[in-house]
C-alpha cells in the first residue's frame, strides 16, 4: 500500500471517529455533561490529527508531483 492510500486510509478512519464523537457529545449535551465534555475533547484531539494528516497527504503529493 503506497503513502498516499496509507495517509487517505487514516484521516477516513479519523474522520468517522471525528464524527461519532461530535454525535456523541452532542446526545449527551443535556443528560451528562461530564460525557459530553469528554467526547468533545477527544473529538478536538482527532481534528488536530486530522489536520496533521492532511499537511502531510498535501505534502506527499506535492513531493511526487
Amino acid at each position: 500500500m503506497s503513502r498516499i492510500n496509507q495517509l487517505q486510509t487514516y484521516r477516513k478512519h479519523l474522520e468517522d471517529r471525528y464524527s461519532k464523537l461530535l454525535e456523541k457529545s452532542n446526545d449527551y449535551k443535556y443528560i451528562d455533561e461530564s460525557k459530553s465534555d469528554f467526547a468533545a475533547f477527544k473529538a478536538m484531539k482527532i481534528l488536530d490529527k486530522i489536520n496533521r494528516v492532511s499537511y502531510l497527504d498535501r505534502e506527499v503529493l506535492h513531493s511526487l508531483s
